[in-house]
Formats: C-alpha cells, structure tokens, sequence
C-alpha cells in the first residue's frame, strides 16, 4: 500500500520540519515553495527550549545548527538621565545544564537553508518558485493549483507559508492587518562586544526598545523597537542612502555598546509590525493552517518560529493517536460482536456434526 500522501505549502521555517517528522512516520509529503531557495529575507531566530526539543526529534541536526548558544542575559537602561545596568542573569546557561537546550541565536537565511537542505538530504521533494494559488477539496482528497497552471492531489494540505499565506486567503478570505504602531529596524553586526561571554542584550530607553544576542562566534544580530508612523512590512533590507543615515543618526550614539551595533552595521532591515485577526479555527476540511499562517504573532517573545515548532511536534502526535484512536473505536464496536458470532459458530458446529443415535438431529 502506498505511503499517504501530504502537500505542505511553504518551506521556510515550519514546512521542512514538518516534512522531515512526518516522513519519519511514514507519510510521504510534498513541498511546494513560492519563493528561491534560501531567499535572503528576514534578520534571524532565537531558538529557545521548546523549539530546540522538536528540532532535536531529526536526527543529527541541532549539531549543525548555524547559529550562537547563549550564555547569560543583560538588561540596561538607556534613558539619557538614567544610563545603568538594570540586570543580569545566567538564566540561558542554567536552562542548558537543567533542559538539555537552552537557547541559541541563528541567522535566518542560513538557518532555512539548512532546514531546506536537511528535507532534500532525506529524499523529501520540494518546489521552489511554486506559488500555491488556490486549494479545493472533496470529501477523500484535497487539490492545490500552482501560478505554473499545475496542479497536486494529496490526502491533506498543510500551510506553512508564512504571514502572507496564502493557503489562509483560500480558505478564510483575504483579511486586513492591522498596524500595531511599532516599527522595528535591524541588522548585523560583526565583532561586536568583544571579549564578553554569548550574552543576550536587552536596553530598554525613552519610547525604543533594543534587543541583540550573537548568531556566530563573532556577529551579533539585533532589533530596534519604536513607535513611528506605519511602515511596509517587507522584512527586506532598506537601501543604502537609508541605511547611512541610520547607522549615523541618533541612535548610533546609544552607551553600553548599543550604538556601535547600530553604527557598525552591515545590513539595516525596516518593517513595520502587525497583527492579523484571530481565526475561530485553523482548519476546513482536509487543509490545516499552522505556524504564523494560524497564529501570527509580532516578535517581543521570541517565539513565532518556536511556537511553529510546537505545532509541528503536536499535529505529529495527534495524528498517530488519531490512528490509536480510531483502531480503538473500531475493536470496541467489533470486538463483542463478533466474539458472539464465533461462539454461535463453534456451538452450531457441534450441534451439525453428531455421530450415533443422535445423527441427524442437528438439521431439527
């Protein structure tokens, strides 16, 4: 019997992941991704407990992980008036001796790249440069169409494609995201902090917010919080003139090191901050939503792409109670029944095959 077959849409941070996990038990999935391999969108990911834990069910690949693990933790106040250090903790360190994982900066680009390498290594076939346009469903099957006029059949369809899903438009309709009035600006940073110890930065000043943490033994990727006017969520690096101005305006001049961080950057991301309205359910039919194409969420906790990871490890574990489940129902409506049936059947047996003055009897 053929292996059940599931398209997954999307192969950034959930999709291959997902792929890799149900491949494992069994199934045989099917990426479809709109954008290149490896697109060089986005800054990076702090993979914390939760996610790590998932991540480690693939064998040999948190070993590979491109990133930083973090040791210790900062907090600084950068109010002008107010310029002192506000806390410090080994929290990061602590949860690797008690946890196993603890928590580890990555660049995104190199870290989807690897996800995308690690799912084709394993022989999971991915498309790049297909853009899932639309699905439609029966009751046995659901059906992707492709911008290439192609289309796919699978048992089910899972969406993994991001804020911007389009698998959630198909299903829910086009919806309207609401600006949060937050902007964030970003970038990379090498040789930053030199002689400290992987540390996680938080300062916090008058109306901004800045967090960094290494991504490398030498780089440190970071993000500046502020309230501004609305700002395009492209996630794509500004141009240079802009970039310039940045890295030479106020915030250059941040103390305890936050402002050779933004002065010293490489590449300077903007995007503004949204939220999308909550979906009463993630499904219809044989296609399901997961990851930030169900619950998008902006970045302060740290724990979009680690909540995706969460997703993943639970739809996995239903799926294989789902059969559990179903085997059990099924022996509970079957089990008495047909125990009686075999008794009856053994009991007219005897009563069919009778030797001496009682042959024949059994026919009354």
């Amino acid at each position: 019997m053929p292996p059940t077959k599931v398209i997954i849409v999307g192969c950034g941070i959930a999709g291959p992941v997902l792929a890799l996990l149900l491949k494992q038990k069994g199934y045989q999935p099917v990426i479809y991704e709109r954008g290149k391999r490896a697109p060089d969108a986005g800054l990076s990911l702090m993979l914390q407990v939760n996610g790590l834990r998932v991540l480690s069910l693939i064998p040999g690949l948190v070993e590979q992980l491109p990133g930083m693990a973090v040791d210790q933790a900062i907090i600084y106040s950068v109010v002008p008036t107010d310029e002192r250090i506000l806390g410090q903790s080994s929290y990061p360190a602590d949860l690797r001796r008690e946890c196993g994982h603890g928590m580890i900066g990555v660049q995104r680009r190199k870290f989807t790249a690897l996800l995308a390498d690690t799912a084709i290594a394993n022989g999971i076939e991915i498309h790049f440069e297909h853009q899932v346009v639309g699905v439609e469903q029966t009751d046995e099957y659901a059906r992707v169409k492709l911008n290439t006029g192609e289309t796919d059949t699978a048992s089910f369809v899972v969406g993994c494609d991001g804020l911007h899903s389009n698998v959630r438009i198909a299903l829910f309709g086009k919806e309207d995201a609401t600006f949060t009035g937050l902007t964030q600006t970003g970038g990379f940073t090498a040789a930053a902090f030199p002689g400290q110890k992987p540390t996680m930065f938080n300062f916090y000043g008058d109306n901004i917010h800045v967090i960094t943490y290494p991504i490398s033994e030498t780089g440190y990727s970071w993000a500046l919080t502020q309230r501004e006017p609305e700002t395009k969520e492209t996630w794509r690096a500004m141009d240079e003139t802009a970039q310039d101005a940045f890295r030479n305006g106020p915030f250059s001049q941040l103390p305890f090191g936050a402002g050779e961080l933004v002065k010293n950057a490489e590449k300077i991301t903007k995007y503004g901050l949204y939220d999308r309205p909550e979906l009463k359910s993630w499904h219809v039919g044989h296609v399901l939503l997961i990851g930030d194409a169900a619950h998008p969420t902006s970045p302060h906790l740290g724990q979009g792409a680690n909540q995706a990871f969460e997703d993943v490890d639970n739809l996995i574990r239903l799926l294989a109670a789902a059969l559990s489940a179903v085997f059990t129902e099924f022996e509970a409506v079957r089990m008495e029944r047909t125990a009686a049936l075999v008794r009856g059947a053994r009991e007219l047996g005897e009563k069919r095959v009778v030797g001496g003055p009682g042959a024949g009897a059994g026919a009354k």
